[in-house]
């Protein structure tokens, strides 16, 4: 008998290092919940199934400031977006205050993209250049916020103020 007690904690070892080694290469569940607040043009907060809230800033473009020229109409933008929707997120990190930086979806369309497409966003390159074509395109078609020729970007804006 002693053998087989032997041979049980053999595979049960071999079972917890085979476990151990499936959760550290599985991927964290997508973030989803519904968006209960739309702070400005690239900031929300998701309330989550388990009514955990989460803030979210969206990964790869930076909206006009509150207090700068298409603020308000690019909050309003992303709110007639997503506000009170079903959301999923797909995280990409953390910023440094501690938010989650994502690509928000609804109906499976990228709305970090939509934002910067229809001209209420600009393409962060400095963090990501997954926006850029999108930016492009708005700017020649001056959509939102490219109709006005003096477009200061945030991160200038941020600066000054």
């Amino acid at each position: 008998m002693p053998r087989y007690g032997k041979a049980l904690k053999t595979i049960t070892l071999i079972i917890v290092i085979l476990l151990s080694s499936l959760i550290a290469q599985a991927k964290p569940l997508p973030l989803s919940g519904k968006v209960i607040k739309v702070s400005d043009g690239d900031t929300i907060t998701v309330l989550t199934p388990q009514k955990r809230q989460v803030k979210v800033r969206l990964h790869g473009i930076d909206a006009p400031e509150k207090k700068q020229a298409y603020g308000n109409k690019s909050r309003q933008f992303l709110s007639n977006l997503v506000a009170g929707k079903e959301v999923e997120v797909k995280e990409k990190g953390k910023d440094r205050y501690k938010r989650v930086l994502g690509v928000v979806y609804y109906n499976e369309q990228d709305i970090n993209a939509q934002m910067v497409l229809n001209g209420y966003a600009w393409a962060y390159v400095k963090f990501s250049k997954d926006y850029a074509r999108q930016e492009r395109e708005a700017r020649e078609n001056k959509r939102g916020l490219w109709q006005d020729i003096n477009a200061i970007p945030p991160w200038e804006f941020r600066i000054d103020n």
